[in-house]
């Protein structure tokens, strides 16, 4: 990923925070720090001289909070999130959020995020993103076994005694239980959202308290799931 290079600010009002992120930044090949700032309003007079392709926002600031910037900002780079509270995560993804860290910030966790910033950038511009993986799992169909690779596989759905899959390319319905392949599927990139529903992680593109996005199609989410589903998504690679 050496050929992307996000222009970056950190916006914090703790001081030592915000050194934790910018070493953070200045260790990472992909990442060039444009500028640190202390709260908000200094944050909207810096966008208006610099051109930002990520930002690193805290929520709990004085007089703006970190949502009261976004919401005053015409044209939003990608927000990453960096938080003490936990609280905010579904309102975060409110606004379209790469991702929510929680405080302490570790390097693996920092690293996640901006691999998610990074592949969206190359989405928004068009450079190809490499497959994920080849991870696949076989499935009965039609008394034959289809390979299904778990990196097109978008979600499955109840249907009764059927179990229907949602691929990139296509749509199938086998006779199958969901908890056969709740247990197939590996569960830190797959996850069980309703009775009804196991999707991928990798291809929520919103969500909020009752339901998921994917491919701008809104699937329910349980709500015994809720908190299950912030802890994936927050430890997704």
């Amino acid at each position: 990923m050496e050929e992307i290079l996000l222009k970056c600010i950190v916006v914090d009002d703790s001081s030592l925070q915000r050194l934790s992120i910018v070493k953070l930044i200045r260790d990472h090949a992909n990442l060039k720090l444009v500028a640190e700032y202390n709260n908000a309003i200094e944050t909207k007079n810096g966008l208006l001289d610099n051109e930002i392709d990520l930002i690193f926002l805290d929520i709990e600031m004085p007089v703006l909070t970190g949502f009261e910037l976004l919401d005053d900002l015409p044209n939003k780079p990608q927000i990453i999130f960096v938080t003490g509270k936990t609280q905010y995560a579904f309102k975060a993804f409110d606004y379209d959020a790469v991702d929510y860290i929680h405080k302490p910030v570790t390097k693996e966790r920092f690293n996640n995020a901006v691999n998610k910033a990074i592949n969206l950038y190359k989405l928004k511009h068009q450079i190809a993103v490499p497959p994920e993986d080849d991870d696949y799992i076989f499935v009965k169909s039609n008394l034959k076994n289809r390979k299904v690779f778990l990196n097109k596989l978008k979600y499955i759905q109840a249907l009764g005694d059927y179990v229907k899959f949602v691929t990139e390319k296509e749509n199938f319905v086998v006779l199958a239980t969901m908890k056969s392949f709740e247990e197939q599927l590996p569960n830190d990139k797959f996850l069980r959202t309703h009775k009804s529903y196991i999707v991928n992680l990798d291809k929520i593109e919103r969500y909020n308290s009752k339901n998921i996005e994917i491919d701008k199609q809104k699937l329910p989410l349980s709500r015994h799931k809720k908190n299950n589903l912030v802890e994936a998504l927050s430890a997704i690679q």
